[in-house]
């Protein structure tokens, strides 16, 4: 965790406060560890490229702390619907400042269109679109998909349509100013980012014969997080419960669940649905390593020297990467009970869906505090044989069989009692908001940002940050 995070939970009355004023569950975001993210990522094209944007990506998380503090740092916003292009332009941030990706319809593009936000077509229908609705020419760059050694892409333009996308582009001037390519890759391998760079870099060239003038080349985003503090312990953890699906050792998955692995004849294979928790690169590494890339089509220069020999802007859109590590969420116990199998669940007022991105399993481990200062002596659950082992299940609020925050077996400190507080770390990418439902008319738990000013901590909600800072 971060430093300030760790210090706000290890705050006597910290999080008691801030549910007893606003409610659990919450959501609590750090706009001063985004901050700092932004900052070190930043330094990285900065020691490497003449010409380079940050665009965050705000689909990552709702939050307007977020916006404000992106805004204030300087960098650029991605937007994907018209609900966040209002909130960027909320948020102060000048159109020229703002690009806006995902798929897109006749409503947003003709929302759209001459407003000087920079536009990322997914397609040639909405290239079309733009052209027909210009008055005046609208920045555009034009993703692409269908790279070599990749996996197929339901967004972006084919490779394969090059030819048709450049005439396209050609005979439109007057209506489209092209500025470059992008790409967004669903994976985190470097040689597929690389080759996806190379082809983009020779479909620029192919541009200039076209008469257009691309000065960008748009990256996405994707650039991991690190969720582990020890890498050994997390393989560990994962060697043991592929035992346990074959039956070797504590159970420690929840009724017939495999995580994504496939088990046959005694052998678990396959890659589970959390590998991503498994990673230890940063994402400034991450970064860096792709900028210091030698590139084979270019006679072994760095992306980095290519692009600036080449005059080309290098663009980048980080969600979860500005967000790592600055979110949490908090929730109550409500009680522990025993199942027939002899399990132990943990049953929280928050549901699965509150802090798991999809159908996910959230792998961190989770966070046990007590309701009352001092109340840290160990509880036992009646009738266990071993009062020390605090091995449970995680289970939510929703009377759905489904409703299991955690399918895999976690270890607390002790035994929770009702009243305390679980609290689940680095929660603000995605897992806050992309599945968040109103099931059985429970809420959306509150969102709220925590600040450290003059030595001490300040929680507000989170849509009062920017007239509060």
């Amino acid at each position: 965790m971060h430093a300030l995070v760790s210090e706000f939970l290890a705050t006597p009355g910290a999080v008691r406060d801030a549910v007893a004023e606003f409610g659990s569950p919450a959501h609590l975001v750090f706009p001063q560890v985004f901050a700092e993210n932004v900052e070190r990522l930043r330094a990285v094209p900065a020691a490497r490229a003449p010409g380079f944007r940050i665009c965050y990506a705000h689909k990552v998380n709702q939050s307007r702390a977020f916006v404000a503090t992106a805004r204030a740092a300087g960098i650029s916003i991605d937007v994907a619907s018209e609900a966040e292009l209002r909130g960027a332009l909320k948020a102060g941030f000048e159109p020229e400042r703002i690009e806006v990706t995902g798929p897109k319809g006749e409503g947003l593009l003709g929302a759209l269109v001459g407003t000087g936000v920079t536009i990322n077509v997914d397609n040639l229908w909405e290239l079309e679109r733009i052209a027909a609705l210009a008055d005046i020419p609208v920045p555009v760059l034009v993703r692409i998909c269908g790279f070599p050694g990749t996996p197929v892409s339901r967004f972006g333009v084919p490779l394969t349509d090059s030819e048709q996308l450049l005439a396209m582009l050609s005979s439109q001037r007057d209506r489209i100013e092209f500025r470059g390519f992008a790409f967004h890759l669903d994976s985190g391998e470097p040689a597929e980012r690389v080759r996806a760079v190379e082809s983009c870099l020779e479909l620029t060239e192919r541009a200039y014969g076209y008469g257009l003038t691309p000065t960008v080349l748009n990256i996405g985003g994707g650039f991991r997080q690190v969720f582990t503090a020890d890498a050994g312990a997390f393989d560990a953890y994962v060697h043991a419960l592929r035992e346990s699906l074959v039956g070797r050792g504590e159970q420690m998955a929840w009724g017939a669940n495999t995580f994504g692995f496939h088990v046959e004849d005694g052998a678990v294979h396959g890659t589970p649905v959390f590998h991503k928790y498994a990673n230890i690169v940063d994402a400034d590494r991450m970064l860096a390593d792709l900028l210091d890339t030698g590139l084979e089509s270019q006679g072994g220069r760095s992306f980095a020297q290519v692009a600036g020999e080449n005059l080309l802007d290098i663009w980048l859109e980080p969600g979860k990467a500005l967000v790592d590590h600055a979110g949490i969420t908090v929730a109550r116990v409500e009680f522990v009970k025993r199942t027939a199998d002899g399990s132990t669940l943990v049953n929280l007022d928050l549901s699965r869906d509150t802090v798991t991105p999809a159908d996910q399993e959230v792998m961190v481990d989770p966070i046990l505090l007590p309701a009352r200062t001092g109340a840290d002596e160990p509880v036992s659950v009646p009738g266990d044989p071993n009062p020390d082992a605090a091995g449970v299940f995680l289970a939510g609020r929703l009377c759905l069989e489904r409703d299991l925050i955690t399918n895999h077996k976690v270890w607390l400190p002790r035994y929770p009692q009702s009243g305390d507080f679980v609290v689940f770390p680095n929660t603000a990418a995605y897992h806050m908001d992309l599945s968040a439902a109103r099931a059985s008319m429970h809420p959306v738990p509150p969102k709220l940002a925590v600040s450290r000013e003059s030595g001490m901590f300040r929680v507000c909600c989170d849509v009062d940050w920017h007239e509060v800072h």
